[in-house]
C-alpha cells in the first residue's frame, strides 16, 4: 500500500482539530471551556496550512486517493468555507450553549469527510466519503434551540438524502457489472455510448443522481428551500455552501468521461438549463430570504453544468472557479443575514428596509454580495459567468450558454430587491432585534466584500490554479512552483 504522510499534512492537521473538538465535547458540564476561545485560531491555522499544501501531489491507498491540484484547490476553498462558518457561527443566538462543541464537531467531521471527497478517485471510495460529509449533516440542520421547523428539515433533508444515496448505489451497481472497474483512471478508456453500453449509461446516469442531490440541481432540488428555511442561519449558511463544493469537485473529476454529443452529456445540458431556469423563476416570488437563497442556488447549480459539458479543461477549471465564488458569495450574504437577525429569526426582504441607516457596513456588503450573485463587474461572480461563458461557447452546447444569459437577466430583478429594500426603503418601526452592528459584524463583512470585489478584478492567479487543476484531470502535464504534476 502506497502512502505518503506528507501529502496528507492538511487532512491530518484537521483531524486534531475534529480530535480535539470530539474530547471537549465528551466533557462533564464543570468541564467545559468556550469552543469559541481557541477554534477560530485552530481553523484559520487550517486555512493556511491548506494553503502551503497546493503543491502536494501522490497517489496511495491502492490508488484510490489522489493529491492533486485539483483536490489542494477544492481542499484551500473548503478550509477557507470551514472558517467562515467558524467565526459566523461563533455568535448563534439559537444554539444551546451546551451543544456548542458538538455543533462544531459536526461541522468539522462533515468538511473532514469534503476533503477527503476532494482526493477521492474511485467511486466506492467517492461513495463513502460523501457518506461522512452527509451523516454529520443530518445530525447538525436540525439543532436550532426548540424549533419544530429545524426538525421538519431534517428530517427531509434525511429522507431525500437516503433516496439520493439509494439511487447512487444502484447506479454504481450497474458501472461495476459493466465496464468491471470504479477507478475514474480506467473509466476514462470506456465507451459512455448509449448504443454501446446502454446499462453503464444508466447506471452513471443514477450516480450522478446522488452528487445533484448535494448540488440541489432540479429535479433533485427539492429540500433545499426548505431546510434553508427551517436550519438556524448559521447552518443554513455551511448547508448552502459546504456541501456543494463536494458534489462539484466530484463532478470535475467525473466530467472528464463526457465528450460534447454523448447522450449522457446532453441529459445534463438539459438539466442544467431547467435548473436555471426554474430556480430563477421560482425564487422571483419568494419573500422569505432564505427561501429565496435556496431556489437560487438551484440556478446557479445550473450554471455550473455549462462548465462542465464543454468536455474541456477550460470548462472544467471555469466550473472549479464558479464553484469558489458561489462559496465567497453566499458566505457574505449569509454573514449578513445572520447579524441582521441577531435573534435568530428568518428574515423577510421587508426586513432589510433601511438598513443603510441602521448599519451601513453590512448593507453596502449586502450590495457587494447581491452584485457578485446576478454576475455584475467588477465582482467575482461576473468573471465566475465570463469564464463559464467563454469556455463552453463553440463546442456543441451554445443553446446553453444562451440560455444562462438570459436567466442571468431573469435572475436581476429579485437579487437587486435585496438592494432595494436595503437602501430605497424606509424601516418602520418594528418589535423585532435590532441588527448586529458591532466591529466583529462589520470587520467580517468587510473582507468578505473586499474578497468578492478584488479577485473579480484580479481573477488571474486563482483562474490559472483551477485551470491547471483542470489540465492535470486529463493527463496534461502542468509544473508548478515548489511541486511537480
Amino acid at each position: 500500500m502506497n502512502f505518503h504522510i506528507t501529502a496528507l499534512v492538511p487532512e491530518l492537521f484537521f483531524f486534531c482539530i475534529v480530535l480535539a473538538l470530539m474530547v471537549q465535547s465528551l466533557g462533564t458540564k464543570e468541564w467545559k471551556p468556550p469552543v469559541e476561545r481557541w477554534l477560530p485560531f485552530g481553523s484559520c491555522a487550517a486555512f493556511f496550512v491548506a494553503i502551503t499544501g497546493f503543491h502536494l501531489s501522490g497517489s496511495m491507498f491502492w490508488d484510490v486517493y489522489k493529491v492533486d491540484l485539483m483536490s489542494q484547490f477544492f481542499k484551500i476553498v473548503l478550509a477557507f468555507g470551514f472558517y467562515v462558518t467558524v467565526l459566523n457561527a461563533s455568535r448563534q443566538p439559537t444554539l444551546e450553549e451546551g451543544k456548542r462543541a458538538d455543533y462544531y464537531m459536526l461541522l468539522g467531521f462533515s468538511t473532514l469527510g469534503l476533503m477527503m471527497l476532494s482526493s477521492a478517485v474511485e467511486l466506492i471510495t467517492i461513495y463513502l466519503a460523501l457518506e461522512l460529509a452527509s451523516y454529520s449533516m443530518y445530525a447538525v440542520i436540525p439543532l436550532r434551540a426548540k424549533d419544530k421547523g429545524a426538525a421538519e428539515a431534517g428530517i427531509k433533508y434525511i429522507m431525500f438524502g437516503a433516496v439520493a444515496t439509494a439511487l447512487a448505489l444502484y447506479g454504481l451497481s450497474y458501472i461495476m457489472a459493466t465496464q468491471h472497474t470504479t477507478y475514474i483512471a480506467e473509466l476514462m478508456n470506456k465507451s459512455w455510448s448509449f448504443a454501446d453500453q446502454p446499462m453503464a449509461v444508466v447506471g452513471l446516469s443514477l450516480f450522478l443522481g446522488g452528487m445533484f442531490f448535494k448540488l440541489a440541481l432540479f429535479p433533485f432540488h427539492f429540500w433545499c428551500p426548505d431546510v434553508y428555511q427551517g436550519a438556524s442561519n448559521e447552518t443554513a449558511a455551511f448547508v448552502a455552501t459546504m456541501p456543494k463544493m463536494g458534489a462539484i469537485v466530484v463532478l470535475c473529476r467525473l466530467a472528464v468521461l463526457l465528450k460534447p454529443g454523448l447522450e449522457i452529456t446532453t441529459i445534463l445540458a438539459v438539466l442544467g438549463a431547467a435548473s436555471m431556469t426554474f430556480g430563477n423563476l421560482s425564487a422571483l416570488v419568494q419573500t422569505d430570504l432564505k427561501r429565496l437563497l435556496g431556489f437560487s442556488s438551484v440556478a446557479h447549480a445550473g450554471y455550473i453544468m455549462v462548465g462542465l459539458v464543454s468536455g474541456t479543461p477550460e470548462g472544467i477549471g471555469a466550473a472549479a472557479f464558479y464553484g469558489m465564488a458561489y462559496l465567497v458569495m453566499n458566505l457574505l450574504v449569509f454573514w449578513i443575514v445572520c447579524r441582521v437577525a441577531s435573534d435568530g429569526r428568518n428574515l423577510k426582504l421587508s426586513d432589510l428596509n433601511g438598513l443603510y441607516k441602521k448599519a451601513p457596513v453590512l448593507a453596502f456588503s449586502l450590495a457587494a454580495g447581491a452584485f457578485a450573485l446576478v454576475g455584475l463587474p467588477p465582482t467575482m461572480g461576473f468573471m465566475g459567468k465570463f469564464f463559464l461563458i467563454t469556455s463552453a461557447w463553440d463546442h456543441g452546447y451554445n443553446w446553453l450558454v444562451i440560455t444562462l444569459v438570459v436567466n442571468s437577466a431573469i435572475a436581476i430583478y429579485y437579487y437587486l430587491s435585496l438592494f432595494r429594500h436595503a437602501f430605497t426603503e424606509e424601516s418602520e418601526p418594528s418589535q423585532a432585534a435590532p441588527p448586529d452592528n458591532g466591529w466583529f459584524a462589520s470587520a467580517g463583512a468587510g473582507m468578505l466584500a473586499a474578497a468578492v470585489l478584488i479577485i473579480g478584478m484580479i481573477p488571474a492567479p486563482l483562474f490559472n490554479f483551477a485551470i491547471n487543476a483542470g489540465k492535470t484531470l486529463y493527463g496534461i502535464t502542468v509544473t508548478m512552483a515548489g511541486g511537480h504534476h
